[in-house]
């Protein structure tokens, strides 16, 4: 079909009436939209001519029948970006606040995040679809993170937990005979083991991991993955994971880390930000400096004292514990941060870089093994924040 037919410009007129709205209708020399476009012109006026048509209404009803029509006429990833501009332009916050709705959403880290936001003001008869909506979003990204992170972390621990004077219940067979190839005797065809490797008794745990994350507003689709990276570390044996949210108060969510969705419905996203408290708690619960690696997650807005939180920063440093500052654990791209606190932390030698989601096993994986995270980094082509000359 060439693009100047008659059936492409209807098509080009048709999709600009539906960008412009009724008012561009006589403009362009559309008659009345009808069947599917007059829906979907409705579910877009309702939303981006909210101001002057009046919105969504206030009903359950109205928003609930609102969010059935976009899933209907609009693709999954055009849904997330329309309800995403309804709380962002309209404040519908009571979208949140009622079952009907709930049970109509097309659930995504921005609503879990909403949710969470505002799940200290949800009515007792929402909250049960509200946690399982939560539920639906975890349950996803667990089956596309947690095996991802298993197999990061396990590969990274593995070597420490080799013997080379194994007893024999401990002798790993196959590494031994990998190690021994060279050894070979052909007269006898088989591998003389001059080398022995074992797996080894592993103590209780082999590292500790600290997740510190701040659970200020612009960090909400942070705090999603966070817990759900937490409940996956929390589950290896060969760590010790720990789970600490802040905002101006410390919350240690450490209890709740089981289950990603009793976490996120213990924390209380908004409020201001004091990063220098939250990492003295922290220092209270480090006891094996060099077998620690310590994750902050933030914006380096620090609403308390800046100073402060360098000195405590600069402390757990030269304490020997591997720290990694994430201006963000999300998909977002690149966040809005404090730029001269993230170049203090990056002048300590503490890597400070936002991180997506994907990448975030294999950022665990260097740490635990205590390689260069920030050269890491840079070889994934992640722009890190520059220390002060």
């Amino acid at each position: 079909m060439s693009p100047t037919s008659p059936t492409a410009e209807a098509e080009r007129l048709r999709r600009w009436r539906l960008v412009l709205g009724e008012a561009a209708q006589q403009e362009l020399g559309q008659q009345a939209l009808a069947g599917a476009d007059a829906a979907m012109d409705r579910a877009l006026e309702a939303l981006y001519d909210a101001p002057r048509k009046g919105g969504l209404g206030a009903s359950a009803p109205n928003v609930a029948r609102w969010l059935g029509d976009i899933r209907e006429y609009f693709p999954s990833s055009v849904v997330h970006v329309m309800q995403k501009d309804a709380l962002e332009r309209l404040g519908l916050q009571q979208m949140l606040l009622e079952p009907e709705m709930l049970r109509e959403v097309e659930p995504d880290v921005h609503l879990v995040a909403s949710l969470i936001a505002l799940n200290r003001v949800i009515p007792a008869r929402t909250r049960d679809t509200a946690r399982l909506v939560v539920r639906r979003v975890v349950d996803d990204l667990q089956k596309k993170l947690a095996e991802p992170m298993r197999r990061a972390v396990t590969g990274a621990l593995s070597r420490a937990t080799r013997n080379r004077r194994p007893r024999l219940a401990e002798i790993d067979w196959h590494r031994t005979i990998q190690k021994n190839l060279q050894h070979y005797d052909p007269e006898r065809r088989t591998v003389v083991p001059e080398t022995l490797v074992g797996r080894g008794r592993r103590s209780a745990s082999l590292r500790d991991v600290i997740l510190c994350i701040d659970q200020s507003g612009s960090m909400a689709s942070s705090v999603v993955y966070s817990s759900v990276f937490g409940a996956v570390l929390a589950s290896l044996r060969a760590l010790t994971t720990r789970m600490i949210v802040f905002d101006t108060a410390i919350v240690d969510l450490t209890d709740e880390l089981h289950d990603p969705v009793d976490l996120l419905f213990g924390t209380q996203l908004g409020g201001g930000t004091d990063i220098a408290r939250a990492l003295g708690y922290c220092q209270t619960r480090i006891v094996r400096p060099e077998q620690t690696v310590l994750v902050l997650v933030t914006d380096l807005y620090e609403g308390g004292n800046a100073d402060d939180m360098v000195r405590r920063a600069a402390a757990i440093v030269g304490s020997g514990v591997r720290m990694v500052c994430l201006l963000a654990l999300s998909d977002a791209g690149a966040p809005v941060h404090d730029p001269r606190n993230a170049a203090r932390l990056a002048a300590l030698g503490i890597p400070t870089f936002a991180c997506t989601p994907d990448r975030f096993p294999d950022l665990m994986a260097a740490a635990l093994q205590r390689r260069d995270v920030g050269a890491w980094a840079a070889k994934q082509g992640i722009a890190l924040a520059r220390g002060e000359v």
